[in-house]
C-alpha cells in the first residue's frame, strides 16, 4: 500500500508536475492540470492502489490535495 509521500509523488505525475511539487495543501482549482481526466486518473489510481471506489459526490467536495488524500484513506 502506498504511504503519503508515494501517493503525493503519484498525483505529481499524474497532474504533470515536477516530483516533489505538491505537500497537500494545494487548492484542486488552482491547478491548472486538475480537470476531467485528471479525476478519473485519480479514481484509477485510487482503485488500483487502495481498491477503493471513490464516490463522484464525494469527490466532488474535494478542495484541496489534502481532501483527495483522505478519500483514498492516506492520511
Amino acid at each position: 500500500m502506498m504511504n503519503r509521500a508515494d501517493f503525493l509523488n503519484a498525483l505529481d505525475e499524474m497532474l504533470e508536475l515536477d516530483p516533489g511539487t505538491l505537500t497537500g495543501e494545494e487548492a484542486l482549482e488552482g491547478l491548472d492540470s486538475w480537470d476531467s481526466l485528471a479525476v478519473i486518473s485519480f479514481i484509477a489510481l485510487v482503485d488500483e492502489h487502495f481498491d477503493k471506489v471513490v464516490a463522484g459526490e464525494d469527490l466532488a467536495k474535494a478542495k484541496t490535495i489534502n481532501d483527495l488524500l483522505a478519500l483514498a484513506g492516506v492520511a
